[in-house]
């Protein structure tokens, strides 16, 4: 296999219209088959995602349902498209050996929504400018930036679950702020008021636990990492304090858009009989509360994913998994619901908690 280089890409439709951050992220993603003669490529995928298939080079032979028979040649104008996009073909047939090009048809699809989204208009300025200053910027020049929103982050984060009309509404109503090394952004015990995405910088979140009033760092966030969430989701104090590490810049949204735009878009609120479905079809049942309530009494089958612990606890669960999360009242079940959100797992949240089942 080789890579993808920006000349395939640049010939390539819808690929060509993307962005030149989005190509070159792409570049990186995609490989060049080598497939030899009397070889149908489009039975090689060996995976069970959706996949647009281009022909690069050589000769194939695509035959129809109506048993209607052409040839495609790479290079040609007509393999500037999918192979794979016309529904009619029943088969295809290597005349020559040939090379083809495999895409992740839902990353493609994410990326030329996110694209048109932030606009085409790359040419009219240069991000990356001198003059182009975080007071300055467009919910464009904020979409397009590829170093805080990679396509990972879109794949299996909190853009991937939203309505694609509230992405840009929601980079509209952002406020940049300019912050400094050592500035509390947020102190743990305060009300919530905004939700947080670092541009540029490092921030320490860290928590007092004990008695004593000393502080532990529990995580670092960096850029395209967000913060403040949980405090807006479940109405309480805010359970941590966020400090910059490094001089940043931030985008703020505050708690009125954020409940607007995110926390309405994205958490699933289910009956308790949508629930029981849920879980006979392989859900995992997750109670959101300390472990000491879990331990005291929970739902028989239940395991505990305690909020305050939920971001230790991400790396040994299964994303192939549906969760259904509770709580007593779901305010702390829906905060823990946004954040396996954000990390792309998929989740419900049983509506009013065990007290309004």
């Amino acid at each position: 296999m080789a890579i993808a280089d920006q000349a395939i890409l640049n010939f390539l439709e819808p690929i060509a219209s993307l962005s030149t951050g989005r190509k070159q992220e792409l570049a990186d993603l995609c490989f060049i088959e080598s497939v030899d003669k009397n070889i149908d490529p489009l039975r090689m995928n060996v995976t069970k995602a959706a996949q647009s298939v281009y022909l690069v080079k050589g000769d194939l032979g695509l035959r129809f349902v109506n048993n209607g028979k052409v040839i495609l040649r790479g290079g040609s104008p007509a393999a500037k498209h999918p192979i794979n996009n016309d529904q009619n073909i029943k088969d295809t047939i290597a005349l020559t050996d040939i090379e083809i090009l495999r895409i992740d048809t839902d990353l493609l699809d994410i990326m030329m929504t996110w694209d048109q989204l932030s606009g085409d208009d790359e040419s009219q300025t240069d991000r990356k400018a001198p003059n182009v200053t975080i007071k300055n910027r467009t919910a464009g020049d904020w979409m397009h930036d590829t170093s805080v929103f990679s396509v990972e982050k879109l794949q299996s984060g909190v853009f991937s679950k939203l309505p694609a009309a509230n992405i840009e509404e929601m980079f509209r109503r952002m406020t940049p702020v300019s912050v400094s090394a050592g500035q509390v952004i947020i102190h743990q015990g305060a009300e919530g008021d905004y939700y947080y995405l670092i541009q540029r910088g490092i921030a320490e979140v860290s928590k007092i636990i004990g008695n004593d009033g000393s502080a532990k760092v529990v995580a670092e966030l960096s850029e395209g990492n967000a913060f403040g969430e949980e405090a807006l989701v479940s109405d309480n104090k805010r359970n941590a304090t966020v400090t910059m590490k490094t001089d940043g810049e931030l985008l703020r949204l505050n708690k009125k858009d954020f409940v607007e735009l995110l926390k309405q878009s994205l958490i699933t609120k289910v009956s308790r009989a949508e629930a029981l479905n849920r879980l006979k079809e392989g859900a995992v049942l997750a109670d959101a509360r300390l472990p000491s309530e879990y331990k005291f009494e929970h739902v028989k089958g239940a395991i505990n994913l305690p909020l305050t612990e939920i971001r230790h606890l991400l790396s040994s669960l299964d994303k192939t998994k549906s969760y259904v999360m509770y709580c007593q009242t779901g305010r702390r079940s829906s905060a823990a619901a946004f954040i396996l959100i954000q990390h792309g797992f998929d989740v419900v949240v049983l509506d009013g908690g065990t007290r309004g089942s």
